[in-house]
């Protein structure tokens, strides 16, 4: 048998620790000493304790965690239990770091406001191209609902252009329209510029998309993640510049290496006169 102050240094917990799940009826030692009320413990008892340990954390409470043991669940069940709140931490965690990357976006584009030179923007004509596109609905033009939507559609559309024997002619093109009857939400539409002809049976679209007659245009370079700050300076220069907006601009992707943090991304957004 192991005194309370061994059992608690087997098991990594506090004596203090030991003595609350005795006095809550969780964890009962093997023997207490009638005389001096000193708490001897076995060694099978650790996989009680280890259980309690692992429920514990798994965010049940001490009486929940109780009555869990109490009916004597096996070895596969907590397994099963474990994996199932392994996947929800990681799933708040990434979706935490996710919060985090959006408010870092934020602060940046507050800390860039003003900071554009006029040069930068350049008003031109966009001739028309032919893409090979796949399209998807997003929830709304926010980058946390775009980038889950465009991303899986452009790898997809590359695995279909490849099984179709089709090779891009030029870069990526994304472009955006609201979608029908979801207030909000956008149609995300990802292509890839290409000289095959309309048709042909594919599982993908081949469709010209029209010019644009005047664009303001601007080159972001970074991630898409960080785009927000580049797009409100285009927003600002098109307001002070006698325009307005008549769309969503355009992402033509000009550079676009593994290191997205070296991507080199024009916006071209149309606009016309005030």
């Amino acid at each position: 048998m192991f005194t309370i102050g061994d059992f608690a240094k087997h098991g990594r917990v506090s004596v203090r620790m030991l003595r609350h799940y005795d006095a809550i009826g969780l964890l009962r030692p093997a023997r207490t000493d009638p005389a001096s009320g000193y708490r001897f413990y076995e060694a099978g008892q650790l996989a009680r304790l280890n259980r309690v340990i692992a429920l514990k954390d798994l965010g049940l409470t001490l009486q929940q965690v109780k009555s869990v043991l109490d009916e004597r669940v096996s070895t596969e069940e907590l397994r099963g239990m474990l994996r199932l709140r392994r996947a929800e931490l990681a799933a708040a965690m990434a979706e935490a770091a996710a919060r985090l990357a959006r408010v870092e976006a934020r602060l940046r584009t507050i800390e860039s406001e003003g900071h554009m030179p006029a040069h930068d923007i350049v008003v031109k004509s966009v001739p028309p191209v032919r893409v090979a596109e796949l399209s998807g609905i997003a929830d709304s033009y926010e980058p946390e609902d775009i980038t889950p939507v465009i991303q899986p559609l452009y790898e997809e559309l590359c695995r279909r252009l490849e099984r179709a024997g089709i090779i891009p002619s030029g870069p990526g093109i994304a472009y955006y329209e609201s979608a029908p009857d979801r207030e909000g939400a956008v149609v995300v539409h990802a292509g890839l510029t290409v000289a095959a002809a309309p048709g042909g049976g594919h599982d993908f679209e081949i469709v010209d998309l029209p010019g644009i007659d005047r664009a303001a245009t601007v080159v972001h370079r970074g991630p898409m993640d960080d785009i927000l700050p580049t797009a409100q300076a285009l927003a600002r220069w098109v307001e002070g510049n006698g325009y307005r907006s008549a769309g969503y601009a355009r992402e033509l992707y000009l550079e676009v290496p593994e290191d997205k943090g070296k991507w080199v991304t024009e916006l071209q957004e149309p606009i016309v006169p005030a």
